[in-house]
């Protein structure tokens, strides 16, 4: 399992669940190495190598082992492997079998052959388990196999330990696996009473040791199988425990519309809700009567995190259903747990295959502070489960969006009145080398921001349309390049400011300035852009959850724009200053206080003019990075950002203008 998920899971856990354990909240290491075999590791203090990895034989009434890692001379749990159940025999308990000498160790299971978990390992049993095992049991064979009842007092009375978490949850692997057939309510009730005693809200920390890192994924799966073969008794089936319920009903094409409403126990504070509608048109393209079945998982949220590390959050229970193929589109409710105004939610699907939350998967409907409404595809194979997500760092504000809006509708406005006026006046304001090079860069840095807008508006448009992924990256892949060719750009233009004030008597010709400038300007972001791609995207890193933009929690990928954007602010600042220095020094002689007012002035208007032009508004950026969660800071740098290099073109713009009015009269 990493270590980094385990500090985000445990994070989560802290977050919505108060009462667990804190003792389980360490800081993991993110790096490794393998270590010898050592009895108490946790009192060889300090250890030396950090990223070492000690193990540790659990006590005599458990098998397994526990592992620590060595991280600031201490150390610290890794995984705990510790169990007191043993998979083997409590399967064998409830499955109808014979134990042939030909079959090698394996077991006959409804004809068929079921390989031993964890062959070759020795049975860690009670004495007297080995009758229990062929079925000599309080129930009888017949009634264990009916309803897996002979089992339920070994698993509920085990310590809820890492270990035993994953004991348990290979153990109803096997069972959705080899005994989902006539799931009657007796089995489910049974199945439901197992998977309840790990999804218990008071142990959420312990799966941040389980040493597999999917063991959360695998349990949905394994649920979603197993309910997804309930029989209905009388149309409909219930089966409610505190932290899973399951409900089915048989549906066909002449109901007004089915659904399942559930209130399900999230902690000691009380209950969430939430509701699955199959609309009636979908209902429609039903060829028979059929079956549909719901499971609601208010802390199962937490348990499928452990394969994200971003600080996104499961702000609702996880609802799954099991349709039939017909039917596509359902409408889904979900109750907040945290209902805050400023954060925004998201719906998802947790996509199967790849065990990941996936917004393609749903469109939001609507959104309060309460509740919000999602519409989502269903698909047998990818999209079962549905939930909603929220992010402390993502502030959801009507002032934002409008300032984004308007300066977005400004920004293309002004920026295409500037690239007219520039082909109009371009033979009249570009007769001398120096010139032509200043308004050669002012064009591409126009063009960039120009193009880059309107992708900006586009990738939106995709993102919230919930169209294919291959598009998104595309999106991605050219907004990213187009805006570090804006960067790329100004620092083309805050050299050319260098050269026109430090090398007077060194020229250079047009050819090698256009081929420079190029070379700079677009083939700079384009090496960055395909390796950027190229890297994180056989990874499924490129994207960032949420939005057509660039991965930051899982790959980083946004250094990518980052370094290469600040890198140039801080040029284009050592720009500025050398341009205020030159600018402000007074001819000798010369101390009047009239002459003093006039370089004030013209420093004043060289800095005015050089901050937007030369981007150095972005490095504003910085304080929303520092404190994301201020809206002050956001507001500032979109103000800032949205007037950003636009009102810088549109004055060198219009001084063209006049420049080719002057000359003209």
């Amino acid at each position: 399992m990493d270590v980094r998920v385990a500090h985000c899971l445990l994070l989560w856990a802290a977050h919505f669940f108060p009462a667990a354990p804190r003792a389980a909240l360490r800081v993991l290491s993110k790096e490794s190495k393998t270590g010898n075999q050592q009895d108490g590791c946790v009192n060889l203090i300090p250890c030396k190598d950090n990223g070492a990895i000690c193990i540790q034989p659990c006590s005599p009434s458990f098998h397994g082992e526990t592992s620590f890692v060595c991280k600031d001379r201490n150390w610290q749990m890794f995984t705990d492997a510790c169990a007191s159940l043993d998979v083997q025999s409590l399967f064998q308990r409830i499955s109808e079998r014979e134990l042939l000498p030909s079959s090698g160790g394996h077991v006959n299971v409804a004809g068929g052959h079921l390989p031993f978990v964890g062959e070759g390992k020795p049975v860690y049993g009670k004495p007297g388990d080995g009758a229990k095992y062929f079925g000599a049991d309080d129930h009888g064979t017949s009634n264990c196999q009916a309803d897996f009842s002979c089992i339920i007092p070994d698993i509920l009375s085990s310590p809820a330990t890492p270990g035993n978490i994953a004991d348990i949850v290979e153990l109803l692997k096997k069972i959705s696996l080899l005994l989902s057939e006539n799931v009657n309510r007796g089995k489910m009730q049974s199945y439901s009473r197992i998977a309840n005693h790990i999804l218990n809200s008071s142990i959420i920390s312990s799966w941040a040791f389980v040493k597999d890192r999917n063991a959360g994924s695998m349990l949905l799966d394994s649920v979603n199988l197993f309910a997804g073969k309930l029989l209905l008794r009388n149309g409909s089936e219930s089966v409610q425990e505190h932290f899973i319920s399951t409900k089915g009903y048989s549906i066909h094409k002449n109901s007004s519309g089915k659904s399942f409403d559930f209130s399900v126990e999230f902690n000691n504070t009380g209950n969430i809700t939430g509701h699955v509608l199959i609309p009636e048109e979908e209902l429609l393209k039903l060829p028979k009567t059929s079956k549909a079945v719901s499971i609601a998982f208010p802390t199962l949220g937490a348990i499928i995190e452990t394969n994200r590390l971003d600080p996104v959050f499961v702000n609702g229970m996880v609802l799954s259903v099991s349709l039939p193929e017909e039917l596509r589109h359902i409408l889904l409710t979900f109750e907040k747990v945290n209902k805050l105004e400023n954060i925004k939610a998201q719906c998802v699907g947790w996509h199967s295959t790849e065990r990941r939350w996936d917004n393609r998967a749903c469109k939001m409907k609507s959104d309060n502070i309460s509740n919000v409404v999602c519409i989502c595809k269903h698909h047998r194979r990818t999209f079962k489960s549905f939930s909603i997500l929220m992010s402390p760092t993502m502030l959801r504000n009507a002032v934002l969006d409008y300032i984004t809006r308007v300066g977005l509708g400004l920004s293309i406005f002004s920026l295409v009145l500037c690239l007219i006026i520039e082909t109009v006046v371009w033979h009249h304001v570009t007769k001398t080398e120096i010139t032509y090079m200043r308004h050669f860069c002012l064009v591409n840095i126009a063009t960039s921001l120009l193009i880059a807008d309107i992708l900006f508006i586009l990738t939106a448009i995709v993102h919230n349309t919930a169209l294919n992924y291959q598009l998104c990256v595309a999106a991605t892949f050219f907004l990213h390049f187009f805006y570090l060719a804006l960067f790329f750009w100004m620092f083309t233009l805050g050299l050319l400011i260098l050269y026109g004030l430090l090398l007077i008597f060194f020229k250079i010709t047009r050819s090698v300035f256009i081929a420079t400038a190029f070379s700079i300007g677009y083939g700079c972001p384009l090496v960055i852009s395909i390796l950027t791609v190229a890297i994180t995207e056989p990874k499924n890193g490129y994207l960032r959850s949420g939005a057509c933009w660039l991965n930051w929690y899982e790959t980083k990928a946004l250094l990518a724009f980052v370094v290469p954007a600040l890198s140039i602010i801080v040029v284009n600042v050592v720009v500025v200053v050398v341009v205020v220095v030159k600018t402000g020094r007074s001819s000798v002689g010369e101390g009047c206080k009239s002459q003093d007012l006039s370089n004030m002035i013209r420093i004043s208007k060289n800095v005015a003019l050089l901050t937007p032009l030369l981007g150095l508004t972005w490095a504003f950026g910085l304080a929303t990075i520092v404190d994301s969660r201020s809206l002050a800071f956001h507001v500032t740098f979109a103000l800032l950002n949205a007037f950003q290099t636009r009102e810088a073109l549109r004055m060198n713009c219009l001084s063209s203008k006049r420049k080719c009015s002057l000359e003209k009269s």
